[in-house]
């Protein structure tokens, strides 16, 4: 059952936490284009990751009770700990700075896009919180590497 639960921890790590750290920058250069649609999904999207990616932290915990005693683990082992303060850090960051920044910016790009139409110059809308978008998502990717760092070194 460890098995199938870290083989589970993993793939959900792969395709679910690293969708939620990769997809805001993507986002920035949609938000950059004035492409408010394509911005306003990447956010939703961004959202979904990052609650999903609570599965992922839930087989942490899982795998964390199905160690071997001999490894003598627990949530209060530093380097679990730490994981799990940073991993909650991350996804706060994402959720309460990235995505409500991504959701301004799909705001500005749709009003950029009705500006052009309107007869106005295109670019003439500024993306709000772009600095938001490029610093939140950036902490949260390095967070979610120290946490990767963290769990693979196990110091």
């Amino acid at each position: 059952m460890e098995t199938l639960i870290s083989i589970l921890h993993v793939v959900g790590a792969v395709f679910i936490v690293g969708p939620m750290a990769i997809l805001p920058m993507s986002a920035l250069r949609a938000a950059r284009s004035g492409n408010g649609h394509q911005v306003a999904t990447l956010a939703r999207s961004t959202a979904v990751f990052s609650y999903l990616s609570l599965i992922v932290f839930l087989l942490g915990f899982a795998l964390v009770g199905l160690a071997d005693p001999k490894y003598d683990l627990s949530i209060t082992t530093p380097w679990v700990l730490a994981s799990i303060v940073l991993y909650l850090i991350a996804v706060a960051v994402s959720l309460l700075v990235v995505v409500p920044a991504l959701r301004r910016a799909a705001k500005d790009g749709d009003a950029s896009t009705a500006a052009t139409s309107d007869g106005g110059s295109a670019g003439t809308v500024a993306v709000a919180g772009r600095s938001a978008i490029t610093a939140g998502s950036g902490a949260v990717a390095v967070l979610l590497v120290v946490v990767v760092i963290l769990m693979v070194w196990k110091p």
